[in-house]
């Protein structure tokens, strides 16, 4: 009977540890991801999306992460106040992985919410500005 109680705990351990697992790679990736929006809307003081008015990033948040072959896609979106009005932007980044980093190799950023596939995504093409493999805590 012992056995069967010992057997019970390490699944519910190993199971539990796998969930731990997969929570801990999201928030990660859910910082990457922020910081990465962060630094791309910044760098270019959003010139194409709020035509160089002054705005505020008020949130940003992942909405799903998936894989198509050799591809990850990060989708997800940026909330801003530009002047007095809020707007939001909806963001899709592809990642591969390239001598055991992952980096960023295609990124768009559009005013209506889409959905993307791989093939579309490929259409526009990352020059790395902002590294996807920063990760810092934002005390903000």
């Amino acid at each position: 009977m012992k056995n069967i109680y010992l057997l019970i705990f390490c699944f519910i351990v190993l199971f539990n540890s796998h969930l731990f697992a997969d929570e801990f790679e999201f928030s990660i990736f859910e910082k990457q991801f922020e910081n990465f929006v962060r630094c791309e809307l910044t760098r270019t003081d959003a010139f194409n999306h709020f035509n160089g008015e002054p705005f505020k990033i008020t949130m940003i948040d992942v909405f799903d992460i998936q894989s198509e072959s050799d591809l990850k896609i990060v989708t997800g979106a940026v909330q801003c106040f530009v002047g007095k009005t809020s707007k939001k932007l909806y963001v899709a980044v592809g990642l591969k992985t390239i001598l055991e980093k992952e980096q960023v190799v295609y990124y768009t950023i559009r005013k209506n919410d889409f959905s993307i596939l791989a093939t579309e995504l490929l259409k526009f093409p990352y020059k790395e500005r902002c590294k996807w493999s920063e990760y810092w805590v934002d005390i903000d």
